[in-house]
């Protein structure tokens, strides 16, 4: 009878011990955030973002057991384990693939929330309560740093705000050296970035495009390898 490719034995092995190795460091990482204040307050990580970061812990456990399963049924030729394995994979492939024909199907949906989403964002700036202090600083400093000024509509998405001090400074000031530019414009006998933050957000979204597909073909590819690896050698390991 056909013995097991001792190639294809250790290259499973080798693919899913980097793939155990990834979810390790992702969920390693994440529990790290998660807990810690002091990364939490240097990163300004709110608990409006611990969805995210949950999220991470998640797949980093999926990944941490999909890879432990794949490297003990190659390395011990269990036909179980690589068939748990190859479920698993397939089962992140479907998501995968409905999460695509969803997005495409209900994409007006999700813009209507988007915009939901923005409005609310800039009634947060126009607020004065306590609870959306925090949004209102990290925008200022977001502002701050991407050369921009408010959200949709400019220095008025801050209403009143726009005359107040947040972080210790004016929103939407224009640092002198700017000024030069065109990156700014004169308002109320203040200087100040005249594009919209949503601008700088959608252009930085349209620039890494590329580079989102690029990864999203190469875990497709890996996640093709990884099913013909396991049932490969399941078949193998069965006529043996």
């Amino acid at each position: 009878m056909a013995g097991v490719s001792g190639c294809l034995k250790y290259s499973m092995f080798f693919f899913n011990f980097l793939f155990w190795v990834c979810g390790s460091v992702i969920l390693g990482v994440s529990i790290w955030i998660r807990v810690s204040k002091n990364v939490q307050e240097e990163l300004q990580i709110d608990s409006s973002l611990f969805a995210g970061v949950d999220l991470l812990i998640a797949v980093g456990s999926i990944i941490m057991v999909l890879g432990f399963l794949g490297c003990c049924g190659a390395i011990r030729e269990s036909r179980c384990m690589l068939l748990l394995f190859f479920i698993g994979l397939l089962l992140i492939v479907i998501l995968q693939i409905t999460g695509g024909i969803l997005g495409a199907v209900f994409r007006s949906q999700i813009e209507t929330s988007l915009n939901r989403t923005l409005a609310e964002s800039v009634n947060a700036l126009q607020e004065t309560a306590e609870e959306t202090q925090v949004f209102r600083e990290n925008f200022q400093k977001f502002e701050e740093t991407n050369r921009c000024c408010g959200l949709v509509n400019g220095y008025e998405d801050w209403g009143n705000n726009f005359q107040t001090l947040i972080n210790g400074k004016q929103v939407c000031a224009c640092e002198e050296n700017d000024a030069s530019n065109d990156l700014c414009i004169s308002h109320g006998g203040r200087s100040i970035y005249k594009t919209p933050c949503v601008e700088v957000i959608s252009k930085y979204i349209e620039d890494h495009l590329l580079v989102i597909m690029g990864i999203a073909f190469g875990l497709a590819v890996i996640e093709i390898l990884g099913l013909g690896f396991s049932m490969g050698l399941y078949c193998q390991i069965q006529r043996k």
